[in-house]
């Protein structure tokens, strides 16, 4: 066959290559459907089982979630971003001045390097594992970094008047989609390492799907016309952690020391 396809003109070839069988919109549009054919366990009130162990493969992630180059203490990546598609933060141009001075002083700005807790968004993303436990009423995500805990329940109302590290986290399902409302989130939280970052007006919609035994996709949404010039969104993807006797266990954060003469 490749004999035959060499000693062909250019123009057979390329008419060759034209008429050759092509797959079907209706075949694309099955395949696709078999990719979504995944139904994730249950739990025992019948929602799908997000439980388990999870932990981000792409350790980039947590240096920067926009595409962003290597640098000190910073992993290149192409980053989470899927709208805009540019893959960057729509931010206003004082939001994005800011971002870039957080980045130059990084070392000494970012909360994680005090051993603040990471937030909401952030703790998704961060090469820790993270435990999801799950009943009727509340889901808890409990990450190996310095002990940190995020609550996530589907009854009540928001909190008011007050801000917190982690958020306050609201939630109901769409189907298999745990579909989370975070309100009360801390600007003095980072997105990054890179020094992306929210305002205390920070209103994120997460999306929660397992998509494989071993598969979880987080999708966060963010709205903020305080910083942001659009609503965006980041997509990440967790893996199940399957070794034998694999569990959460202990990352203390020891802070950054500014004196002189600290290492």
């Amino acid at each position: 066959m490749r004999k035959l396809l060499a000693s062909l003109p250019a123009a057979a070839l390329a008419a060759a290559i034209l008429l050759a069988p092509q797959p079907s919109s209706g075949q694309a549009k099955a395949a696709k459907a078999k990719a979504n054919t995944y139904k994730a366990p249950r739990a025992h009130d019948g929602k799908a089982d997000l439980q388990g162990i999870w932990q981000v493969l792409d350790t980039s992630i947590a240096s920067g979630i926009e595409p962003h180059s290597p640098a000190l203490g910073i992993h290149a990546g192409v980053g989470v971003i899927v709208d805009p598609a540019d893959g960057k933060i729509p931010y206003l141009p004082a939001a994005r001045a800011k971002q870039q001075e957080n980045f130059k002083n990084r070392a000494k700005l970012d909360p994680m390097n005090k051993c603040y807790m990471p937030g909401a968004a952030r703790v998704m993303s961060l090469p820790f594992p993270l435990q999801i436990m799950q009943t009727p009423q509340t889901i808890v995500l409990l990450s190996e970094y310095g002990h940190s805990t995020r609550n996530i329940f589907l009854t009540g109302q928001h909190l008011e008047g007050l801000n917190l590290w982690m958020g306050d986290s609201r939630a109901k399902w769409e189907g298999d989609t745990l579909v989370v409302d975070v309100q009360q989130n801390s600007a003095s939280t980072w997105l990054d390492a890179s020094g992306n970052h929210q305002s205390d007006d920070t209103h994120i919609v997460e999306r929660f799907t397992r998509t494989g035994p071993d598969t979880l996709t987080y999708e966060a949404t963010f709205t903020d016309p305080k910083i942001y010039s659009r609503p965006w969104t980041m997509r990440v993807q967790l893996l199940r952690r399957t070794e034998p006797n694999v569990r959460v266990l202990e990352y203390d954060c020891n802070a950054y020391m500014e004196f002189e003469g600290a290492r």
